[in-house]
C-alpha cells in the first residue's frame, strides 16, 4: 500500500463525455498549472496522487461510463494507489446525493459551475487573469472555443438546462481575448461550441449575435479554420450563413442537430418548429453556403414514435443527402418533460431505428464520397497512425467525421500543416489520396 510522502502533489485530470467538458477540464487544467501544479490530462503513467474526474451525465451510456469510471478511481483509492479523489461535472451536478451516498470514497463533488470552490479544494486560486491563456489537451493545431454555457430550449429529452443552467453567452471582448491566446499558441482551426450556438449573444446584446462573432474571429490573424457547432434550427440566424459564405477561413461546415423531421415527433419534442420549416431550413442553408457540408444528429424512440414517424425521418434523411450524420437512441431521463411521458418504445426497437437510419447514412456518405474522387482539397493533418498521416478536409470535424489519408511510405508531413491532397480512392466514411505539390 502506498504511503503519503513529502513529494509534491500531482494530479491528472480525466475528462469523459462531450467536447464542451474538455473545455472546462481544460479550464480546470490551465488553473492547475497557473498555481505551480504538476498537473496531466488522462496521465498513462498512473503516478498521480491526485485524480479529478470531469464526468458525463447526458444519457444513459455516459452516465454508466462515468459512474464506472469513478468507482474503479474509488477502488484504486482504498488500495492506497491515490490519495484523493474528486468528482465534478454533469453527472455530479445532477446526483450528487445519490453518489455521495453510493460512492463516499470520493472526497468531494463538485458541479459544473463549482471550479473556484474545486481548487480552493486543493489548495489552489482561482486567478481571473488567466482569460485568453487557456491550455489545450487537444493536439495544438485545433481547440474547442466555448461561446456560451447553458441552455434556454424547452427540448422534451434534454436535461442539459438541469445540469448547466439557463444560457450565458461569453461577451465579444471575452471570446476574442480566449481566440487570440489560442493562436499564439499555434491554435490553426476553432471548434465553435456551446448548448446552442445561435442563441449567442441573446442575452448581452438584446439580439442574436453569431453573425457578428463570426466575423470577428474571422478577422483575427492567424485564424485559419473556423467551425461551426450545435446550431439550433428554430429561429435560425440566417444572417451567420451570410458571413460563412463570404469568409475564406470559416469553414463551409455546419453541425445542425434536427432530432426528427416528423411533425407529431417535432411536437412532442418541443422543438419549436415543423417539417417544413425544417426542410426549407436545410434548403436555405445549401442555398446560401453552395457546396457546404450539413452535419446533423436525431433521435430514434423518442415516446410516442410511431412506426410511421419512423418511415416519414428514413425519407427525410434519404431525401436530404446530409453530409454527416449520426443518431442516438432515446434515453428516458428523470427530471425532463419526456421522463413525464411512457418510454412506449422497446430498446430493440429503438436500436433497429437506428441501424436503420445508420445503414441509409452510410450509402449516401459512399456515393458523396465517391464524388471527390480525382477533385483536390485542403487538408489539415492531425496525426500519423498505422503508416498513415491522417488528416481532415474543411467538411469534416474531429473525431466524429470522415478522415483523409495518405501513405506514410514516400510523403512527409508535420502534424497540424495544411497540404493540398489529390483524392484517389474513397470508402463509406474515408477518403484515400496523396499530397500535391503547392
Amino acid at each position: 500500500m502506498k504511503t503519503k510522502t513529502l513529494k509534491k502533489d500531482k494530479i491528472n485530470i480525466i475528462t469523459l463525455g462531450c467536447s464542451k467538458n474538455i473545455v472546462d477540464s481544460e479550464e480546470l487544467y490551465s488553473q492547475l498549472k497557473a498555481n505551480d501544479f504538476e498537473v496531466e490530462h488522462e496521465s498513462e503513467q498512473d503516478d498521480a496522487n491526485i485524480v479529478i474526474i470531469n464526468t458525463c451525465g447526458f444519457i444513459d451510456n455516459a452516465k454508466e461510463e462515468s459512474i464506472n469510471t469513478i468507482i474503479r478511481w474509488a477502488e484504486a483509492k482504498q488500495a492506497g494507489e491515490i490519495e484523493k479523489l474528486y468528482v465534478t461535472g454533469c453527472l455530479s451536478q445532477r446526483y450528487k446525493p445519490d453518489l455521495e451516498k453510493e460512492i463516499p470514497e470520493v472526497d468531494q463533488y463538485f458541479g459544473t459551475t463549482h471550479l473556484p470552490q474545486l481548487l480552493k479544494t486543493v489548495g489552489a486560486d482561482y486567478k481571473n487573469e488567466l482569460v485568453g491563456e487557456r491550455l489545450i489537451t487537444t493536439p495544438s493545431h485545433y481547440a474547442y472555443l466555448k461561446i456560451s454555457e447553458g441552455c434556454d430550449r424547452p427540448c422534451s429529452f434534454c436535461a442539459i438546462p438541469i445540469m448547466r443552467g439557463k444560457h450565458v453567452s461569453k461577451s465579444f471582448e471575452q471570446i476574442e481575448a480566449e481566440v487570440r491566446g489560442l493562436v499564439k499558441n499555434g491554435t490553426k482551426e476553432l471548434l465553435l461550441i456551446a448548448q446552442d450556438s445561435t442563441f449567442y449573444g441573446l442575452d448581452l446584446y438584446g439580439e442574436r449575435k453569431l453573425a457578428e462573432l463570426l466575423r470577428r474571429i474571422s478577422d483575427i490573424e492567424g485564424v485559419e479554420w473556423i467551425r461551426l457547432h450545435y446550431a439550433y434550427p428554430s429561429q435560425f440566424p440566417l444572417d451567420a450563413l451570410e458571413v460563412m459564405a463570404e469568409r475564406d477561413n470559416i469553414c463551409k461546415y455546419i453541425d445542425i442537430p434536427l432530432q426528427h423531421v416528423s411533425d407529431n415527433m417535432l411536437k412532442t419534442m418541443r422543438r419549436g418548429i415543423t417539417r417544413q420549416r425544417t426542410e426549407d431550413l436545410v434548403k436555405t442553408i445549401r442555398e446560401k453556403v453552395p457546396g457546404i457540408a450539413i452535419r446533423t444528429t436525431l433521435i430514434a424512440g423518442h415516446p410516442g414514435e410511431t412506426q410511421q414517424d419512423f418511415e416519414d425521418l428514413c425519407e427525410f434523411v434519404k431525401n436530404s443527402r446530409f453530409d454527416r450524420l449520426g443518431i442516438f437512441t432515446y434515453s428516458h431521463e428523470e427530471g425532463t418533460h419526456a421522463g413525464t411521458l411512457v418510454d412506449d418504445v422497446s430498446a430493440e426497437v429503438k436500436e433497429d431505428r437506428a441501424a436503420a437510419i445508420m445503414e441509409i447514412q452510410q450509402t449516401i456518405s459512399a456515393e458523396v464520397n465517391k464524388e471527390k474522387v480525382g477533385k483536390i482539397f485542403k487538408v489539415l493533418f492531425d496525426r500519423k497512425e498505422g503508416g498513415y498521416y491522417i488528416g481532415r478536409t474543411e467538411f469534416d470535424s474531429p473525431e466524429v467525421d470522415n478522415e483523409v489519408l495518405v501513405s506514410a511510405k514516400d510523403t512527409y508531413l508535420r502534424i497540424g500543416d495544411f497540404a493540398n491532397v489529390m483524392i484517389e480512392s474513397a470508402e463509406d466514411f474515408d477518403l484515400y489520396g496523396k499530397v500535391i505539390a503547392q
